[in-house]
């Protein structure tokens, strides 16, 4: 049995197309022969250029801090543990820098299945051939996981930053003090960095000290690249939030999203009726869960769940992509795929 999700479309304004006069001609060319324009920023001479891994037990923040970062969500977040599964490239550029952040999913002990240990290897792998680390920890506990990842970070042979996120949280100065003079006696960490990444403090002061660690070298990527993730993913990874906001604990990780169809339709005349269509994109998408008792959580009463999951991914899918979305949902049960290693090559994992 299949449940079909909302795919109520919503109007978007198209944009106005201006003709640029002859003095906005010259300002292009101008702008072209002297290697600048409008949509990138201005280079540094001693522009820097690198690969920071960010990690971290789960459920420390690691995502929520590249998002505001970036100025833009790119990974999915939510209050569970372990909500990343997979590795995930942030791009921020200005005129100082290109830092390309690797978000990985937590690092922890309990590899109870196939897809804990194919996380725990995501996550150990991204800190080969970078040029920064950042051990994100939490400011109020510390705990065996934390160790464990210590353990990882101890003799890279790179910059390893620690960032002590909810910084905020603590209202005694004299114990955030003792946290950060106990980091530094480690002789691990080249700089501590107090930050919130969920208020956006101090991430300014992360930047500058992530940039002095980077090498001077050209931008790999375009200034205006946020992401090397292709948009089949990122509606993946949105509608797996959606659901797990929205079945709270019930529903904790037996869950994963294949996309099976993703369909842009350009700006057309509709052969019939005459009339003009806006470029859309038809997406239709399973959700896989392990039990049949998880497949009516999701779906929900009369399917008001699996409608509101769909409506509301698709809004984030129409403000991330800028463009019209088509939505299709269905629930089924893949029985045992978090520890099927065929299924989790297949699922993406």
């Amino acid at each position: 049995m299949s449940n079909q999700a909302d795919a109520t479309q919503q109007t978007t304004t198209d944009p106005a197309v201006d003709n640029p006069s002859a003095d906005n001609n010259h300002d292009v060319i101008s702008q072209f022969f002297s290697g600048q324009s409008d949509s990138a920023p201005a280079r540094a001479v001693d522009f820097r250029t690198g690969y920071v891994a960010i990690v971290g037990r789960p459920n420390v923040g690691k995502s929520t801090l590249m998002n505001h970062v970036l100025g833009q969500k790119l990974s999915i977040t939510s209050r569970k543990p372990q909500t990343t599964r997979h590795r995930i490239m942030g791009i921020l550029t200005n005129e100082q820098l290109q830092a390309i952040f690797v978000d990985t999913p937590g690092i922890h002990s309990r590899e109870v299945r196939a897809i804990n240990e194919r996380m725990n290897k995501a996550a150990t792998s991204a800190l080969a051939d970078v040029d920064a680390v950042l051990f994100v920890i939490d400011s109020l506990k510390w705990v065996e996981d934390d160790e464990l990842v210590f353990a990882k970070v101890q003799n890279l042979g790179v910059p390893v930053i620690a960032v002590v996120n909810k910084s905020d949280t603590i209202k005694d100065e004299a114990q955030l003090f003792a946290l950060l003079q106990k980091l530094h006696d480690t002789q691990v960490f080249s700089d501590i960095v107090p930050v919130s990444a969920l208020r956006a403090h101090n991430l300014d002061e992360l930047v500058r000290v992530i940039g002095k660690h980077l090498p001077i070298a050209a931008p790999i990527y375009d200034a205006q690249q946020v992401t090397d993730r292709s948009e089949r993913f990122l509606a993946s990874e949105i509608i797996r939030e959606k659901v797990m906001r929205a079945s709270g604990d019930e529903i904790p990780y037996d869950l994963t999203v294949q996309i099976d169809t993703f369909k842009d339709e350009p700006a057309h005349q509709d052969p019939k009726t005459g009339k003009w269509r806006k470029a859309v994109t038809f997406i239709d998408a399973t959700i896989f869960v392990e039990r049949q008792g998880q497949k009516v959580i999701v779906i929900g009463d009369k399917g008001e769940k699996i409608k509101q999951i769909g409506i509301e991914a698709r809004q984030d899918m129409e403000k991330m992509f800028d463009k019209k979305v088509m939505l299709t949902l269905w629930v089924k049960v893949k029985k045992g795929w978090s520890d099927d290693e065929r299924a989790l090559t297949s699922l993406g994992y």
